[in-house]
């Protein structure tokens, strides 16, 4: 899915407005129904409700929703925050509220003054949205902290209030620390940013019903990959084909001691469909691979590098001397696009001229240290997300940022978000999965783009089923690998 910066969204609000054609209070009315559903659907009536309205038309969303709460029984106190300048829609929405339920909305303009709370109670964080490019002050900052103070559960409308659409939120800003945040219509870049979790909570689309003709034609670098997205990639088989058309992946891994890691990553490639897979390893190696992963092939000699379809380098080989120098010789040899990982991407910090020797197209998988090691150290994840689509601009590579929601930045410039993953893929093992999926995916002939995209959302999705017969704690690189196959059928499906 695309999704947009805030000022774009902005833009298809108008787009909207105009070629629907819809009144604003109409579209903010609608935006406030479509949230009022998925209200109803995650807390029942028995819980009574603060609505803390701002005034802008972020407010005028709560405003609305504070009323429809009360039309269909909901216990809800509104309180408008304001120093006397509403928007348009913000004030319309007050009078309706006014005309149908005056006695459960008040105003504050000076001081703020916390409303009653019950044990059942949810406060509506509808302050100020995605739009915000100061820190909060007054009123509003009071109302702010006293939320972050209630114990209460939080549910902040488009986004928690005090955070911009798009960065990261700074060390003194104060902001709502939401348990669930609506956004309208897209996620927020903003979500994506490790630093807004405290306050971001789970997150949850509210489809508000945008003009479609609005979207398609809006130009945006940012996309969220979902289950039809990965469809979309996933090439078919045809009934007659046979191994060669599946391609032959080299996986060049494991030193003496570390041939689980070129286990890992073999098998990973085997399973996400190559045809065939070679290991090139230390010989003290051969045994245990040849027992571990049958299927693979092994060889400590390589010959006709050429004739491999897609190309594996890192996980376990050390960055001794010896190690550095094979990287540099396949790199300044190859003429094929490489997924460099692990110690490849050590290797590169202690020795960045091989950038200049990474043929194009090539992927990079680096965690954020690895990424800093080679491209600098930034101040924040929002700095180090700019930097990785600078450098995969620059150096014509893809970059697989990893994270909660790796980051696939492209040499064009686009910024592809995972949807897939959960916190038991932070052991060991987990990227020479990846590493192994990706390879797999490339001798394939699936593009260095699409392999990473495709790629990332597999190993995540993997991890994802696996957890129907383990935990988060008890996951296992290997049960990844084992999962592939259900996350290929669930694609297919």
């Amino acid at each position: 899915m695309k999704f947009f910066h805030t000022s774009q969204i902005r833009t298809l609000d108008q787009y909207t407005i105009d070629h629907e054609p819809i009144a604003s209070i109409g579209l903010m009315e609608r935006a406030a129904d479509r949230i009022l559903q998925q209200f109803k659907k995650d807390w029942s009536l028995n819980r009574d409700v603060v609505v803390l309205a701002g005034p802008g038309n972020n407010g005028g969303d709560g405003l609305a929703l504070g009323r429809m709460l009360l039309q269909i029984g909901y216990d809800v106190q509104v309180v408008l925050l304001h120093a006397g300048n509403l928007s348009v829609n913000c004030r319309q929405n007050r009078e309706r509220l006014l005309e149908h339920f005056p006695d459960y909305f008040t105003e504050q303009k000076m001081k703020f003054e916390p409303a009653e709370l019950t044990p059942k109670t949810i406060i509506v964080d509808a302050l100020f949205g995605s739009g915000l490019t100061r820190p909060l002050e007054g009123i509003a900052k009071e109302a702010v902290k006293w939320i972050n103070k209630s114990g209460k559960t939080v549910v902040s409308i488009d986004i928690p209030s005090g955070l911009s659409g798009d960065d990261c939120v700074r060390e003194t800003v104060v902001a709502v620390a939401a348990d669930v945040t609506y956004s309208l219509q897209f996620p927020k870049l903003a979500f994506f940013l490790p630093e807004n979790e405290i306050f971001v909570g789970r997150w949850k689309v509210i489809d508000i019903q945008l003009h479609p003709k609005g979207i398609a034609e809006m130009q945006t670098n940012l996309f969220y990959v979902e289950k039809n997205d990965a469809q979309k990639l996933l090439k078919s088989r045809m009934r007659f084909s046979h191994k060669g058309n599946y391609g032959h992946a080299l996986i060049w891994a494991g030193r003496k001691g570390m041939a689980g890691a070129a286990v890992l990553a073999s098998k990973a490639a085997l399973r996400s469909g190559a045809g065939l897979v070679t290991v090139h390893s230390e010989d003290a190696n051969r045994a245990i691979l040849q027992t571990a992963n049958p299927e693979a092939i092994f060889n400590n000699e390589l010959n006709n590098i050429e004739a491999y379809n897609a190309f594996a380098f890192g996980p376990g080989i050390g960055t001794e001397k010896q190690a550095e120098g094979m990287l540099g010789e396949l790199l300044q040899n190859i003429h094929k696009p490489v997924v460099l990982d692990a110690d490849a991407l050590n290797i590169i910090s202690q020795c960045p001229e091989l950038l200049n020797y990474i043929p194009e197209n090539s992927i990079l998988t680096p965690h954020p240290k690895e990424f800093e090691r080679i491209f600098g150290a930034s101040e924040n994840s929002c700095i180090r997300m700019e930097k990785a689509a600078e450098k995969a601009k620059e150096y014509g590579i893809t970059i697989v940022l990893k994270g909660a929601n790796t980051l696939i930045a492209a040499p064009d410039g686009k910024m592809y978000f995972n949807s897939t993953g959960n916190p038991g893929m932070a052991t060991g093992g987990m990227g020479d999965v990846l590493t192994g999926i990706i390879a797999g995916l490339m001798a394939q002939n699936y593009s260095s783009v699409e392999s990473a995209v495709l790629g990332v959302y597999l190993h995540g999705l993997s991890a994802d089923l696996a957890l129907q017969n383990q935990s988060e704690e008890s996951l296992l690189a290997s049960d990844v690998i084992g999962s592939l196959g259900n996350a290929f059928k669930f694609l297919r499906g």
